[in-house]
This record gives C-alpha cells, structure tokens and sequence, in this order.
C-alpha cells in the first residue's frame, strides 16, 4: 500500500514496535501507571508505550510512543524526546529507534535543511508562504517547525523554541490519522531519518485501510488482505 505516511499502523503499533525492541537487547517492564517501558542496553535511551497510562494529546489524539534518551543512565534529565500518536507507521517508527545506535543511519552534523531535503527529495513542496513547512501534492500530511507543544518539552532552559512536528490530515472534515512531535533538541538527522522514512514510496503491507485515508491509497499487488 502506498503512500506509507497514509497508511497507518494496521493497528499493532504497540506489538510491532515493541517485539523490535525487545529483539534489539531493550529490556520491558510494565509500570505502575499502566505503561510499558523499554530501555536501550546503554541505559540512555528508553521508549514507552503510554497510550493507557498517558493524559497528553497530539492533535487531538492521545500520545502512544514516548521516545526519551539522557546523557548518563543515573540522570533524571531528559536530552530530548519524541512523541507518538497511534497512527505512525511501524516502519517508520522502527527506523527512527535503529537509527538512535547506528551512526551510519543518521547525520549527527545535519540542520533543518536535511529534514526539508529529504521531504522534497520524494516529492514534497516546500510552503511558499512558510518555507520550513513541507507537505505532499494535496496537502495530506506536513512536517513542518513549529513553537514546541506546552506539555512537550526536554531539559533545554531556553523557551520558547521552535520543533520539528508532523502529522497526516486525509480529510479536512475527519481527525488527524496520526500525529509526532519531537522537542528542539531532537537532533535535525534522527529527525531526517523519519523524514525519509514516512515518505519512501516503497509500500508496506497492511490488513486494514484506514477510513480517513481511504480514498488516497493505492493498494499495491497484495499488500492488503480482507
């Protein structure tokens, strides 16, 4: 089914996502708050599934992934983080976890250019009136700097900042499909890495179409089943 960033998480964000981890050496546990924590082999990085457990909203939807990393496995500071809404493709989730411990995956060094390049490169315009937006032919989606969400913030003391947020929007009379956010200090090439990834025009299989989005997939071969 094409294109990935409309065709949703066939509804198994948490298990996809979640056997990556536990396969990648992260170990889980379940929390006290309903939650599921993940944490990196390194202890620096952890990933949540809050869904149950979480009251912050993205776009109207409930936050489901929480993506945190810290500097040193003791500290109580958060680095940086990234927020998930259900909706976000698995692979595209999936690729930006492997590229937090693989280096060759991702641009320590890159800018906000890099983002907005790798959008473009797969067929995205860049906002006439606002440059650092970029969106597809029919504007279903965008990912674009905004000031950061009030709720949604790491350690950085210099407020206000702008971030990089996305989100697909099929229909302008239907809720989001799904929405991201990643706070300012979220490296520019983690955040190229879901860039490229949402807007690869490789398909991805899925059993379910999502309502919303329905009338702008393309179903490739047999990538849905009934």
């Amino acid at each position: 089914m094409t294109p990935r960033y409309l065709a949703g998480d066939d509804g198994v964000l948490a298990t996809t996502v979640g056997e990556h981890l536990t396969g990648e050496g992260w170990t889980m546990w379940p929390t006290a708050h309903a939650t599921l924590l993940y944490l990196s082999p390194d202890g620096l990085k952890s990933a949540e599934w809050v869904k149950a457990g979480y009251p912050i909203e993205l776009g109207g939807l409930p936050v489901a992934w929480n993506v945190t990393t810290r500097r040193r496995p003791n500290s109580a500071l958060t680095e940086w983080a990234a927020s998930f809404t259900e909706g976000v493709p698995p692979e595209v989730l999936i690729e930006f976890l492997t590229a937090l411990d693989d280096p060759h995956r991702r641009d320590d060094y890159a800018d906000s250019e890099a983002v907005l390049g790798a959008l473009t490169r797969h067929g995205w315009l860049r906002d006439a009136d606002y440059p650092d937006a970029a969106s597809p032919p029919g504007l279903t989606a965008t990912v674009s700097l905004e000031p950061e969400p009030p709720l949604i913030r790491d350690s950085d003391p210099r407020k206000p900042q702008r971030c990089w947020q996305a989100w697909a929007d099929p229909s302008f009379d239907t809720p989001y499909l799904w929405c991201a956010s990643f706070t300012a200090g979220t490296p520019h090439g983690l955040v190229a890495v879901f860039a490229t990834s949402l807007t690869t025009p490789e398909p991805v299989p899925r059993h379910v179409l999502p309502s919303v989005a329905e009338s702008h997939l393309r179903i490739v071969g047999r990538t849905v089943e009934g």
